[in-house]
C-alpha cells in the first residue's frame, strides 16, 4: 500500500495538471463520493437491529437526511452549465 501511495504521488507530480487543479478535482470527487457514503452510513445508524443500544436518535437522523440533500444539491448544481 505505502509503494502505491508513493508512486501515485510520483505520477501526480510530474502529471501536466497543476497541483490547485488536482486539488479541486479530488474535492469535487469527495464531493461526489460523499453523497452514497452518508445514505448508507444513516440507513445503518437508525437500524436497532445493527445499532442496538447505540441506535441514532429521529432528530440525528433528520438532521443527516437535511446534509445529504445539501451536500446532494450541491454535487448536481456542479455539473451544471455557468456554475
Amino acid at each position: 500500500m505505502i509503494a502505491v501511495s508513493v508512486l501515485a504521488g510520483l505520477v501526480i507530480q510530474y502529471a501536466p495538471t497543476g497541483s490547485m487543479k488536482a486539488l479541486f478535482r479530488s474535492a469535487r470527487i469527495s464531493g461526489i463520493v460523499a453523497v452514497p457514503l452518508m445514505v448508507v452510513i444513516i440507513l445503518v445508524a437508525s437500524r436497532k437491529s445493527v445499532m442496538g443500544a447505540f441506535t441514532s436518535s429521529r432528530h440525528i437522523v433528520i438532521l443527516g437526511w437535511i446534509g445529504t440533500a445539501i451536500i446532494g444539491l450541491a454535487a448536481v448544481l456542479m455539473f451544471m452549465p455557468g456554475s
